[in-house]
C-alpha cells in the first residue's frame, strides 16, 4: 500500500476539493484487489533508499538531487539499479546520474513556449510515467501536478524521488485515464503526450481529456503522426516500430480536426518534428532495444516494419466556456 495521504490533504485546501472523496474511494478499493507480485520487490527498495538529506534540488534538464551520500552511496545505487529500466528523465541523486532511454527535457524544451503560464494551475498529467514532466511542470509554477500512469514500475520510480525531493503537490496515482473519475472538470491544464496511439478509440480518450479540464482549460497533445493532408490516418496493422499497442497515427491536420470534433476551440499545431536518437536511444539505466533497432537499419525514414517512421506532433487547444459539443448541420 501506498501511503497518499499527503496529496490528499493538499487537494482538500484547493479547488481539487471536490476530487478528494471519489479519490480517497478509489484508493480503497485499488488496495485490496491487487494482483501484482512486482509490487513489493519494488517497494522493498523505497524501503532500503538511504535516509539522506537533499542539500540542493533542480528541476532543470536533469532532476538534480544533491547532497552528500556518504558511505550510503553504494546502497542508493543498488535501490535505483533495482528500479530499471528507467525510461523518462534524466535524474541526479546525489551524483550518481540516471541516464533514461528519453532525453525528455528536449521534449519539454519543444512543448514549454506554447503552453499557458502554468504559475499557480492545477495540473493532470495523463501518462505520466516516472513523474519527469510532473517536475519541470512544478518548476514552471504548477501548485499541483497529479500524474497518472498504470505501470508499477513508474510509480515506485516517482517515489524513490520524492523520498528526496519531499514535495506533497506533485503525485503519480496508478491509475489509467479511463478509470479516474469521468468528468471531473477541475484542471487547468491537461498534459497527454505519448498516449494517443495507444488507445483503441482516440476520439474517446480526447472526450475524456476534455472531461478532466475546468471550462477554459487547457489542453497539451502530443503523439505520434505522419505526414499529409487533413483526413488522413494510418491504422497499422501487425506492429508498429516493434510496438503492438499502436492504433492510429493521423496527420496534425487530421489531429486537429478530431480535436474540433470532440468539442476544443483554438486549436494549434505547436511543434512537428522527427524522432532521433538524440532523443531516444539505449543506456545502461535502459538497457536493451531502443529507437536505432524500431527502424529500417537501411531507410530511417521507414519503421521496421516499413511503417513511416515516428513523426512526433505537439497541439493545443482549450476547452470553450460553453461546454456544448459543437453541431454539425448538412
Amino acid at each position: 500500500m501506498i501511503d497518499y495521504q499527503a496529496f490528499i490533504n493538499h487537494i482538500s485546501q484547493t479547488r481539487l476539493s471536490s476530487w478528494v472523496e471519489p479519490l480517497e474511494s478509489q484508493l480503497k478499493q485499488l488496495w485490496p484487489s491487487l494482483n501484482d507480485g512486482n509490487l513489493p520487490r519494488l517497494l522493498a527498495e523505497i524501503d532500503q533508499l538511504p535516509d539522506l538529506k537533499a542539500e540542493n534540488i533542480a528541476l532543470n534538464d536533469v532532476i538534480d538531487i544533491r547532497g552528500s551520500a556518504g558511505n550510503q552511496i553504494n546502497i542508493l545505487n543498488q535501490c535505483l539499479e533495482n528500479l530499471k529500466p528507467w525510461r523518462k528523465g534524466p535524474f541526479n541523486f546525489f551524483d550518481t546520474y540516471v541516464d533514461s532511454e528519453w532525453r525528455c527535457d528536449l521534449k519539454w524544451q519543444r512543448v514549454c513556449p506554447y503552453i499557458s503560464n502554468l504559475t499557480g494551475r492545477h495540473v493532470l498529467d495523463v501518462g505520466s510515467g516516472n513523474g519527469y514532466y510532473g517536475w519541470r511542470m512544478k518548476a514552471a509554477g504548477a501548485a499541483t501536478v497529479a500524474g497518472i500512469d498504470p505501470s508499477w514500475l513508474s510509480v515506485v520510480q516517482h517515489l524513490a524521488v520524492n523520498h528526496y525531493i519531499k514535495d506533497p503537490t506533485h503525485c503519480v496515482l496508478p491509475f489509467t485515464l479511463e478509470s479516474l473519475t469521468p468528468n471531473l472538470e477541475i484542471f487547468d491544464t491537461v498534459f497527454s503526450m505519448g498516449v494517443l496511439y495507444h488507445r483503441r478509440s482516440p476520439l474517446e480518450h480526447l472526450f475524456e481529456l476534455r472531461g478532466a479540464l475546468r471550462p477554459g482549460g487547457e489542453l497539451v497533445l502530443e503523439t505520434i503522426v505522419i505526414e499529409g493532408d487533413a483526413g488522413e490516418s494510418l491504422v497499422p496493422i501487425g506492429r508498429y516500430a516493434r510496438m503492438n499497442n499502436v492504433w492510429f497515427l493521423p496527420t496534425a491536420a487530421t489531429l486537429a480536426q478530431w480535436l474540433e470534433k470532440m468539442g476544443f476551440e483554438n486549436i494549434r499545431i505547436a511543434d512537428q518534428c522527427v524522432t532521433t536518437d538524440a532523443e531516444q536511444r539505449a543506456t545502461t539505466w535502459k538497457p536493451g532495444q531502443s529507437l536505432n533497432d524500431y527502424l529500417d537499419p537501411t531507410d530511417q525514414s521507414k519503421t521496421i516494419e516499413g511503417h513511416p517512421a515516428p513523426i512526433r506532433a505537439i497541439l493545443i487547444a482549450e476547452k470553450p466556456i460553453n461546454q456544448r459539443l459543437k453541431r454539425y448541420h448538412l
